[in-house]
C-alpha cells in the first residue's frame, strides 16, 4: 500500500516524526504497565524533571521543551494519580510542583525497570541505522531553535483565485484539465470522452453549469460541472485541478462555489460518483457536506466502470 507520509517527502516530516513517536510510545506504554506504574509515556519526562526537586510549570516547560498547556495538563493528570502535588514556593504567589512519596516510588521504578529496558531497546534499534541519528535529531532541534521553520521560506504566497463561467473558448481547458487527472489514475471511458469533447451540448444546453477557477499568474487551473440527470437531480462531475497548481486551495474554492450554485438552483439530489483511490478528493467532499450513499450508488453508480464510491450532498 502507498505510504502517504513517506512518499510526500519533507512536507510531512512533522507528521512522520509524530507517527514514529506514537509507535515508540506504544512500546513504552507496555514497559510502563509491566513495571506496575499507573502513568503514561508522556508523563515520564515530567517525573524525571521533578526528581531533581520542586519546580514551577514555567521551569518544567523550559526543561522539557513542550507547550505550557501540555505541561499543565500532564501535571493535572499526575496529580489525579497521586504522583505529584503543588506547594507554595518562597514567593507565596508562586506554586511549585513536586513529587509525592508515591511519585518518588514511581521515579525509582522507572529508573530500575522502565528506562534501562527502553534504553537498551532503542540502542538495539539504532545499531541497525547508519550514522548518528540522535546527534542529527539534536542538530535539527538546535536549528529550529535558532530559526523557526516557516521563517526559512518567507511569507506565504498570496495567490488570488477567481471564478469564471463557461465560455466556448474555455472548452479546451475543460477537456485538458479533466483528461490529465483521469488518465493519471484511470482510463478515459466513452462517457468521459462524450462529455469532455462536447461540454456545451452535454452539460450547458440541458441546463447544467461549468465553472472554472483562475489563479493569478497561472491562468485557468481547475474546473467542475453540474450535469442535470433528470427529476431535479444534478451530478457534480468532472472536477479537476491541474497537478502544477495543487496546494493553492483551488479545489476547495471551486467545490464551495459549485455547491453554492447547486443550492441556488435547487438541485435535489446533488450527488457525485468517484473511486476510493481519490482519497484526498473524498476527504474534501466529506468536509463540505457530502456523505456516502448506497441509494445513489444503486441508482447511478453503473455509469462509470471505475465508480465504487457514491456520495450525496446534505445541506
Amino acid at each position: 500500500m502507498t505510504d502517504i507520509l513517506r512518499d510526500a517527502g519533507p512536507v510531512f516530516l512533522g507528521s512522520r516524526l509524530k507517527r514514529l513517536a506514537e509507535r515508540m510510545q506504544a512500546e513504552a506504554a507496555i514497559a510502563i504497565t509491566e513495571a506496575g506504574l499507573p502513568c503514561q509515556p508522556g508523563h515520564m519526562a515530567l517525573i524525571a524533571a521533578l526528581a531533581k526537586g520542586p519546580q514551577s510549570v514555567t521551569q518544567l516547560v523550559a526543561a522539557i521543551g513542550t507547550s505550557q498547556p501540555g505541561v499543565t495538563r500532564a501535571v493535572g493528570q499526575l496529580a489525579k494519580l497521586g504522583l505529584v502535588d503543588t506547594v507554595a514556593g518562597r514567593d507565596q504567589r508562586q506554586r511549585l510542583v513536586s513529587l509525592t512519596p508515591a511519585g518518588e516510588e514511581a521515579h525509582a521504578a522507572a529508573l530500575t525497570d522502565v528506562w534501562p529496558r527502553m534504553g537498551r531497546a532503542v540502542e538495539s534499534l539504532l545499531e541497525s541505522i547508519p550514522g548518528d541519528f540522535l546527534g542529527e535529531v539534536g542538530l535539527i532541534e538546535d536549528a529550529l531553535a535558532a530559526k523557526p521553520l516557516l521563517a526559512r521560506v518567507g511569507p506565504a504566497r498570496s495567490t488570488r483565485l477567481r471564478l469564471l463561467e463557461y465560455r466556448d473558448d474555455l472548452a479546451q481547458a475543460f477537456h485538458d484539465i479533466n483528461k490529465e487527472w483521469i488518465e493519471a489514475m484511470f482510463v478515459l471511458e466513452p462517457l468521459d470522452r462524450e462529455v469532455l469533447e462536447n461540454p456545451r451540448e452535454k452539460i450547458i444546453a440541458p441546463g447544467g453549469t461549468i465553472l472554472f477557477v483562475e489563479a493569478e499568474g497561472l491562468g485557468v487551473v481547475g474546473t467542475c460541472a453540474l450535469k442535470p440527470t433528470g427529476g431535479g437531480g444534478y451530478e457534480l462531475t468532472k472536477m479537476g485541478v491541474l497537478e502544477s497548481a495543487r496546494g493553492l486551495g483551488a479545489g476547495a474554492f471551486l467545490l464551495a462555489a459549485i455547491i453554492a450554485r447547486a443550492r441556488r438552483i435547487g438541485a435535489e439530489p446533488l450527488y457525485l460518483l468517484t473511486n476510493r483511490t481519490c482519497a484526498a478528493a473524498i476527504h474534501l467532499y466529506e468536509k463540505l457536506g457530502f456523505r456516502h450513499d448506497a441509494g445513489i450508488m444503486a441508482e447511478y453508480g453503473a455509469r462509470y466502470a471505475r465508480c465504487d464510491v457514491a456520495m450525496r450532498f446534505f445541506a
